[in-house]
């Protein structure tokens, strides 16, 4: 492989990037008044705050780093239970799986910021005039930019996530022009749980396997595209394909892989090739995504 491939993805991620805070830090489209408004607007899209938020809950993990990256974390009153970084957040028993209206409203928010609308929480929570940003999972480093600009712009902290935004294509930019030259492309076999359940190019990890020029097994696999980009492969089809990496979740999960029968074969188990990443760090798609291009990149250096 050589780095020509690596180097337009390169390229593309900083124009989309540019692109990106382009759209992105102007906040609203400037009035019909020849006098510009002396008032600052917290704006996103269609969502429009009265004044800027200062009792903001967050029941989304990934939207957690990203308030607290843009410096907006004094203005948070409460998170999710699954939000457990950076240390000191206000954790509390607010579950973004079984969200409670009633529960939420008590923290008097004025605004909420998810990324799940179970059980049609945003418009049980526009109903009593609650406002809500909503930042779904990720499925590329674009999405990431786009969820950071907007909270800067919601928060008042636009220049903050600006900076958050470059350092972080600054940091996957420099990961990957450092990546040696490979003759061939890596392999790769991303897998979530131990029934085999596997990740292809069209998510965001699986984007970032993409940039890291790693040839994600499951892309090829059959139903994928069905799968909305995450089939269930089989034994077979992992040990036929060979992967010269397997990224994994935890250690109980790289215990797991290698210790199956018959998978001592595989190419990534022979060569210390199963990768672990924090469970965390590998399921959001906020600040500390250049930490997981790095554990990538890492991999790919070594194999």
């Amino acid at each position: 492989m050589n780095r020509t491939p690596r180097a337009a993805l390169v390229g593309a991620m900083a124009l989309s990037l540019a692109g990106t805070l382009a759209a992105c830090g102007g906040g609203t489209e400037p009035g019909d008044s020849a006098s510009p408004s002396t008032e600052s607007t917290y704006a996103a899209g269609d969502l429009v705050l009265p004044e800027r938020p200062e009792k903001i809950v967050s029941l989304s993990a990934t939207a957690t780093e990203m308030l607290w990256a843009i410096d907006a974390g004094d203005q948070v009153t409460a998170v999710d239970m699954t939000s457990n970084h950076p240390e000191g957040v206000p954790t509390t028993d607010l579950d973004a799986y079984m969200p409670n209206v009633e529960a939420i409203t008590e923290y008097q928010p004025d605004l909420v910021v998810l990324s799940h609308d179970q059980e049609g929480i945003i418009a049980k929570l526009e109903e009593v005039e609650v406002p809500v940003y909503y930042a779904p999972a990720a499925a590329t480093i674009e999405d990431t930019y786009r969820q950071i600009s907007d909270l800067g712009a919601l928060t008042g902290h636009t220049e903050e996530a600006e900076t958050v935004n470059d350092d972080i294509a600054t940091g996957i930019e420099k990961l990957l022009t450092e990546l040696p030259d490979q003759p061939e492309p890596l392999t790769a076999y991303y897998e979530l749980d131990n029934q085999l359940f596997s990740l292809t190019s069209t998510t965001f990890a699986g984007s970032l396997l993409e940039m890291a020029g790693l040839e994600n097994i499951a892309d090829a696999a059959e139903g994928a595209e069905e799968a909305g980009g995450y089939p269930q492969l089989s034994a077979e089809y992992i040990l036929d394909a060979d992967p010269d990496l397997i990224f994994v979740s935890g250690e109980e999960a790289a215990a797991d892989v290698t210790g199956r029968d018959g998978w001592d074969t595989v190419t990534a188990v022979k060569n210390d090739g199963v990768v672990v990443l924090d469970p965390d760090v590998a399921s959001r798609w906020g600040p500390r995504v250049v930490e997981l291009m790095e554990a990538i990149t890492t991999a790919a250096a070594a194999a």
